[in-house]
């Protein structure tokens, strides 16, 4: 069975929650950035959360997208050249709508070593280890509960 919109919603969330919300409070510390410790975990932890909220309305998109294939699915390329358009769309998301406070700035630095080391953890998680602890996980439809 392919992964469902569920199971790839559910998928996103919980590894990003989880495996991304570990690998933000490692990296936050060692960011290029001036601020204090406490604005560096406010700004790394911004994206991420924006990264989990706006994939999930990418899913629904790649849903509609995923229609018009023969096998209703990405190859695994896909997945990991995703990063591009909703990299850009989060970057832009940040930069215009006022989520960080005023005397925060995000510089494209830290953003894309941020995004990027995220992106590719879990993408590299997400199609290998994860598959041996939940053996069964592609079978329900790439879903958890």
């Amino acid at each position: 069975m392919l992964p469902t919109l569920w199971g790839r919603i559910q998928t996103r969330v919980l590894v990003l929650g989880i495996l991304g919300g570990l690998w933000t409070i490692i990296l936050a510390p060692f960011l290029p950035d001036d601020a204090p410790l406490a604005t560096s975990y406010q700004v790394a932890f911004t994206v991420l959360v924006t990264v989990i909220v706006l994939g999930i309305a990418w899913e629904f998109l790649y849903h509609l997208l995923q229609q018009f294939r023969w096998e209703k699915d990405w190859p695994t390329l896909f997945g990991l050249l995703t990063a591009i358009n909703e990299g850009i769309a989060v970057w832009l998301f940040l930069k215009y709508v006022p989520v960080l406070p005023d005397d925060v700035e995000l510089t494209p630095l830290v953003f894309c070593i941020q995004f990027i080391s995220t992106w590719l953890l879990v993408w590299i998680v997400v199609n290998g280890p994860l598959r041996v602890p939940f053996p069964h996980w592609r079978f329900q439809g790439g879903r958890f509960f």
